[in-house]
């Protein structure tokens, strides 16, 4: 796959010379000629790469190598948002059938990109890993509000949801941490226990709160701390969170690595460690290819 980083790489021009006379600007590491065709009064494309050397703003081209032309090249039809690299690989890979290997695009900002053969496996799958109630889960809400605003659009990733609902525990002899939950049984922070055989579904500071508030009762306990837990686990490089502060930050859990958030972070907070994230994984993905 061709997916230039930034877009400031990529030079458009309707006026091709393919002897290569003309100097060009020093950030140009593609070209996109456009022509009309003749026959059909459309518009043609082709995508070159730009070898050049010299220095200063202008540089002199030694090379154009095409990396695609003719009826491998189509252009989108609708202007996206050229940052969104997840997105443009998505559409390309969709738009790439038949001879069509090229797709051409246009910001809102009117700048052009392209993607040359999208290979949807460069795109990072990051899972997040959470329990509800509430629903959507809090920290579900939090990522898609972070990835609607375009923030993660460079990161090249795509989110998916593992949350574990709750509400499969509720019962009268059921006992969570904390009523803001909603779920129906007891709770820890306000309710009064007297009896033996409640099951506790929380993480452990539940259950040392439990200990300490009933030390003579018998119970059995579900937990559902990520670190911990038979039911709240990982399937893939994954971003959750947890109610110790001091877990926070890059993890391996389940042999995934991953990272945790303070139950109460910030947006922030979270997109920062997910960028962090996103980071680790690229560098230890190039690692492993390097190796001999």
């Amino acid at each position: 796959m061709i997916f230039p980083e930034e877009y400031k790489h990529v030079g458009v021009t309707k006026s091709f010379c393919s002897d290569t006379e003309k100097p060009i600007y020093f950030l140009t590491n593609y070209l996109i000629a456009e022509k009309e065709n003749p026959q059909t009064g459309s518009s043609e494309y082709a995508v070159y790469n730009v070898k050049k050397s010299g220095e200063g703003l202008l540089r002199k081209v030694e090379a154009l190598e095409a990396i695609a032309s003719g009826k491998e090249v189509v252009k989108y039809d609708r202007d996206l948002n050229i940052k969104d690299r997840t997105l443009l690989i998505e559409t390309a890979k969709k738009l790439c059938t038949g001879k069509v290997n090229t797709v051409i695009f246009t910001g809102v900002d009117r700048h052009v990109t392209f993607v040359h053969d999208p290979d949807l496996s460069s795109i990072l799958e990051l899972e997040i890993l959470d329990v509800a109630p509430p629903h959507p889960s809090w920290l579900s809400l939090v990522v898609r509000r972070l990835e609607a605003s375009g923030i993660f659009g460079d990161l090249q990733v795509r989110f998916t949801e593992k949350v574990i609902d709750l509400r499969r525990f509720e019962g009268k002899n059921t006992v969570f941490p904390c009523s803001a939950s909603g779920l129906e049984g007891k709770c820890l922070d306000s309710d009064v226990l007297t009896e033996n055989g409640h099951l506790l579904v929380g993480c452990e500071i539940s259950k040392t709160l439990f200990e300490m508030r009933f030390p003579e009762l018998e119970y059995s306990f579900v937990n559902i701390c990520p670190f911990k837990s038979e039911v709240v686990v990982p399937s893939k490089p994954f971003i959750t969170r947890c109610c110790r502060s001091e877990n926070s930050g890059l993890v391996k859990i389940s042999g995934f690595d991953g990272a945790v958030v303070h139950w109460g972070a910030s947006e922030y907070q979270v997109a920062e460690t997910i960028r962090k994230l996103v980071s680790s994984l690229r560098q230890t993905s190039e690692n492993l290819n390097i190796q001999p």
